[in-house]
């Protein structure tokens, strides 16, 4: 199977500073690929890169078999790349229903679209009985899954997850993971960041492990598990 996301030789300098180092890794269609490693190892900076919020150094980052490497962010979230962010900042004095609506705006052309979207994207993540809610006055575990009913507004054909299960109730958790194993099995492609390791060990197909913003060991849950460098 054809890879869906390929990141080439990817390198992020900030002045001296190399927070991306060469790394190279893909993610194939259909796959839950976990993007581990310890803070300020490069994993949200490889997030950045790929989204285009950073321009990269040097590399390239293919979707679909285009390169996407210098294209507006709004323009590669448009091709089908969503994302969530580690520090959820929803649209704080709308409404939980008004911030989906406003997330569907993306990819769709009228109101009515954006609002059956919006529907479709809360009912999914759980979220239908908080439609009317002030965003602010979500819990942390709600504004986790506002955030990714967000992401969902735009129709992502692959779905970027930065720490979507930090700050959780162990109940919170493993309802977590049975969000995103939805999302796989509605058929997005899923690349996660996760410091918790029951989740990443749970549902990822494969892993890619980064110290240093340098590749040190990809493989199976297993395979990455019992690496000495990990």
């Amino acid at each position: 199977m054809a890879a869906l996301l390929e990141v080439k030789k990817l390198t992020k300098d900030f002045g001296g500073l190399k927070a991306v180092n060469n790394v190279t890794f893909h993610v194939k269609e259909g796959e839950i690929v976990g993007l581990i490693g310890p803070n300020g190892s490069g994993k949200t900076t490889i997030f950045n890169c790929i989204n285009n919020y950073y321009s990269i150094t040097s590399g390239d980052i293919l979707f679909q078999g285009k390169s996407i490497k210098g294209l507006k962010t709004h323009r590669i979230c448009h091709l089908g790349v969503g994302r969530t962010f580690q520090v959820v900042k929803p649209l704080s004095r709308m409404t939980v229903f008004d911030n989906v609506t406003a997330s569907a705006f993306c990819r769709v052309g009228s109101m009515k679209e954006a609002k059956d979207e919006a529907y479709r994207a809360l009912e999914f993540c759980g979220l239908t009985e908080q439609t009317d809610k002030l965003a602010k006055s979500l819990p942390i575990g709600g504004r986790k899954r506002l955030e990714i009913a967000r992401a969902l507004a735009t129709k992502p054909t692959l779905l970027l997850l930065d720490e979507t299960a930090a700050g959780l109730t162990p109940s919170e958790l493993d309802g977590a993971i049975e969000l995103i194993k939805k999302i796989r099995e509605k058929g997005t492609t899923v690349l996660i960041v996760e410091h918790i390791m029951k989740v990443i060990m749970t549902i990822s197909d494969r892993i890619h492990a980064i110290n240093f913003g340098q590749t040190i060991a990809e493989g199976t849950p297993h395979e990455v598990a019992n690496n000495p460098a990990v």
